[in-house]
Parts: C-alpha cells; sequence; structure tokens
C-alpha cells in the first residue's frame, strides 16, 4: 500500500516538475561573450532599444530584446574587459569557449587560421541573409580564403569630435559655420598654437596613459595617406622609413608644445572633453550618440557652441584614406545539435535584421541598407561623417596577431612622444619586435 502510496506521489512530483520547467526545459541555451562595457543598472532589463544610448547600453537592449522575442532560446551573457582576446584564448585552450563572442574584424584571421571559429556562409544563407546584403568594407573584414568568417556588425573608425564653442573663440571656423581643419602637418602646428594662445588650453584631448591603440591608429593613418605599404609583405613590417618617421615627429611636436592634454587615460579623457577642457577629442565612431546627447543638453560644454565630428583631416599628398577595422560575432567551432545551430541562426540573423539600432552609436552600419536608408541618414552627423565608407582602410586581413602589433606600436610610440626614446630608436626597436613576433607564429 505505501509502496504504491509512493509511487503515485512520486509520478505526481515529476509531473508537475515538468508543468513548472517546461519553458526553461524546452530553451536551447547559448553563451554569447562580448566586450562594450557593462551597464544593466542601467539597462539590464531594458527590451525596448529605441530608448538605448550608445554601445553599452544598445547591445545589452538588443540582447534582452532577442531573449524576449525568443522563448525557445536562452542566451547568457558574460562582459569582459575590452578587448578580451587573452581570455579568449585561455577559454579555447581550456576546450570551453563561448558559442558567439564579439571579435574585432582585424583578429578574425588569428582564430580562423587556427580553425577555432567556424565558416558562417551556410548558416547564413540558412536564416535569410545573404553575403550580398553587408557594404563592401564588413564583407571584405568578415571573408578569409573565401568564406565568412563572422557576421558584421560595423565599421568603425576614428575621428576629429570638436567642441565648437572652443573652435570659435580660437577664430578656428569657416564663412559656412564648419570647423576650420588643417590640410598639412605644418598647417595643424600653426592651428594648435593660433587654438592654445586664443583659449587658454591645449588642441587635442588624448587618451594617453595606459594606452596603446590611439598611437597606433594615428600611425596607421598618417602612413595609409603617405601611400606607405609599410605591410606589403604580411610576415614582415616596414616601419623605419621616413613616413613613419613624419608621424611620429609630429605627434611628438603636438606633446612638447603642449598642444595635447598628457596624463589622461581613456575614461579620464571623454570627461575632459565634455567638461570644455579640449578642442579636438580623438576617439572613435561609438561615443558620437553620447555626445550628440551632451550636445542636445542645456549647460554642457557641448550645448554652448555645439558639438561637430568629422574624419581625420587629410595632412599628406597620397591617397585619401584612415584606419578601419569592424566589429563582428564569431562563432565557436564545436560540435552541436541542430537546436544549437539553428538558434545561433537566429541569433545572428537578429542582428543583421536590427543593424539600424547598433548603428546609432555611431558606427557605420555593416547591412548596406541601412547604409542607404532614410533614417541612417537622418541620424545626427551622419553627413559630416559618411565619407569614412570610402575612406576607411584596414590593415591587409592576411597579418596576423593585429592586437599584438599595436600594443607593440604603442609602447615604441609612447617612448618616442615622451621623449624617453629617440625617434630613429623607437622606430627600429618597433620594427624588429613586430617582426620577431611575426617570424614565430
Amino acid at each position: 500500500m505505501t509502496h504504491h502510496f509512493r509511487k503515485y506521489m512520486l509520478a505526481a512530483a515529476s509531473v508537475i516538475a515538468l508543468v513548472g520547467a517546461s519553458p526553461a526545459f524546452a530553451a536551447t541555451e547559448l553563451t554569447v561573450q562580448r566586450f562594450f562595457g557593462a551597464c544593466d543598472a542601467d539597462w539590464g532589463t531594458n527590451t525596448d532599444v529605441s530608448k538605448a544610448v550608445g554601445e553599452c547600453g544598445i547591445i545589452t537592449s538588443l540582447i534582452n530584446k532577442f531573449n524576449a522575442d525568443n522563448p525557445d532560446v536562452h542566451v547568457t551573457v558574460t562582459t569582459v574587459e575590452w578587448p578580451g582576446y587573452d581570455q579568449l584564448t585561455a577559454q579555447f585552450a581550456a576546450g570551453d569557449p563561448p558559442d558567439i563572442v564579439t571579435i574585432h574584424q582585424s583578429v578574425l584571421t588569428d582564430y580562423q587560421t587556427k580553425g577555432l571559429i567556424m565558416p558562417l556562409d551556410d548558416m547564413l544563407k540558412s536564416v535569410g541573409v545573404a553575403s550580398s546584403d553587408f557594404t563592401d568594407a564588413a564583407l571584405g573584414g568578415v571573408t578569409k580564403d573565401g568564406k565568412i568568417y563572422g557576421l558584421p556588425i560595423d565599421n568603425w573608425t576614428m575621428l576629429y569630435h570638436i567642441n565648437m564653442d572652443l573652435f570659435k573663440k580660437a577664430d578656428l571656423v569657416n564663412a559656412d559655420g564648419t570647423p576650420k581643419l588643417p590640410t598639412s602637418p605644418e598647417e595643424l602646428l600653426a592651428q594648435a598654437k593660433q587654438f592654445k594662445e586664443k583659449t587658454g588650453k591645449p588642441y587635442f584631448v588624448q587618451n594617453l596613459a595606459n594606452e596603446v591603440a590611439l598611437y597606433t591608429r594615428n600611425l596607421y593613418t598618417y602612413l595609409f595617406q603617405q601611400d606607405s605599404a609599410f605591410f606589403a609583405d604580411p610576415k614582415q613590417v616596414k616601419l623605419n622609413t621616413p613616413e613613419a618617421k613624419k608621424v611620429l615627429e609630429l605627434y611628438k611636436a603636438i606633446y612638447d608644445n603642449g598642444d595635447t592634454t598628457k596624463d589622461l587615460d581613456y575614461a579620464a579623457s571623454i570627461n575632459a572633453f565634455l567638461a570644455g577642457e579640449g578642442g579636438v577629442h580623438l576617439n572613435g565612431t561609438w561615443v558620437i550618440g553620447d555626445y550628440n546627447a551632451s550636445s542636445e543638453t542645456a549647460g554642457t560644454a557641448l550645448n554652448k557652441g555645439g558639438y561637430a565630428v568629422y574624419p581625420y583631416p587629410q595632412l599628406f599628398a597620397g591617397k585619401k584614406s584612415q584606419y578601419a577595422d569592424g566589429h563582428s560575432w564569431a562563432v565557436s567551432t564545436k560540435d552541436r545539435s541542430e537546436e544549437e545551430t539553428a538558434a545561433i541562426g537566429k541569433f545572428l540573423k537578429f542582428f543583421h535584421d536590427n543593424d539600424f539600432d547598433w548603428s546609432r552609436t555611431g558606427h557605420l552600419p555593416a547591412v548596406k541598407a541601412v547604409l542607404d536608408s532614410k533614417e541612417f541618414k537622418a541620424l545626427p552627423h551622419r553627413d559630416t561623417i559618411s565619407a569614412i565608407a570610402t575612406l576607411g582602410t584596414p590593415l591587409p586581413s592576411t597579418v596576423q596577431r593585429q592586437f599584438a602589433i599595436q600594443d607593440i606600436i604603442g609602447q615604441e610610440m609612447s617612448a618616442a612622444i615622451t621623449g624617453q626614446k629617440d625617434v630613429d630608436a623607437a622606430l627600429t626597436d618597433m620594427e624588429s619586435r613586430i617582426n620577431e613576433l611575426l617570424a614565430n607564429i
């Protein structure tokens, strides 16, 4: 009697357990790892993506909405410190990588050559995403050996973010109200001098403390503008050149003349620019949304005379260009069920379909239809930055270890610009350190 009764109770309990757990039970679990910062206090539960601002707010809200719209899939997100590649490499080594992960287009090759991320052509096709949907820059950034290894979500570049109130005070405004930008290194130094004389503030706000990326991106842009084929051979860089020396000497003069902020890290440089402590912040596409919001808020430094944003000025006689990269979602190579593979396809399609919202950050959309759309063109400042769609130039995609190279260039440029090392010595060391790294891949 008791035996049967107990059996009945267990059966009933298991039915209740099944009913209670059915939504969670049915959901296919995916792990997503990303950078772009943490902002759960502000956006942790928001699913109205149109309300979100900035990279972190928009990506958090997008993934929240994906989970809400797809009860059969559950995405668990891990946020890593930018750029997260040391951690990702360790996860691959341990055999436990995330399913989907943010990887810069410039870094895809590092993982693709080792077979750690999978080609996505079939998966994208299965959810109706065609390679022809993407801009040339976005498609080029994720294509390796003729296959697509990441869903591109944007292209980004560095820009001149300008405090127009200070530019007016410095008398650096054209008759049509646009900022007067330099057309040569000499003119840049002359305008920076005039700016400081008239405003008492440095022309540039730069984050030079604990920083390597900014130095490197500046160098690449002004090497491209001098038509320097410094990576003609992807396994051997040429940086001990007259072209590179001109760039280092220009940024050293800016530093020596006091035309830049000096001891600020990345967060402090943003705060300094928002507080009106300099004329031009060298920063990426991703802060346009935040800076524009500040300019529309009464009482702020950027509201006073306005905020403008432009590509880096063309300072040399070569090709009109500037360094660019892009962000993508890559998928780790793993044995997966059909349900898991289908769920990943859904996630990628969702980001393809919501590329407009991501482009509100200031990044250039990866999807052609968004770039050509009225709603994208109607966003603030897109008229002045749309040129980066054609100016944006990545390093050759066959160059491996681009983030490690960025570290070396940044360290050596910092040493040269701050006077710890002679410019020629820094260029010699930069070149030999990078070539040693590339020889040992």
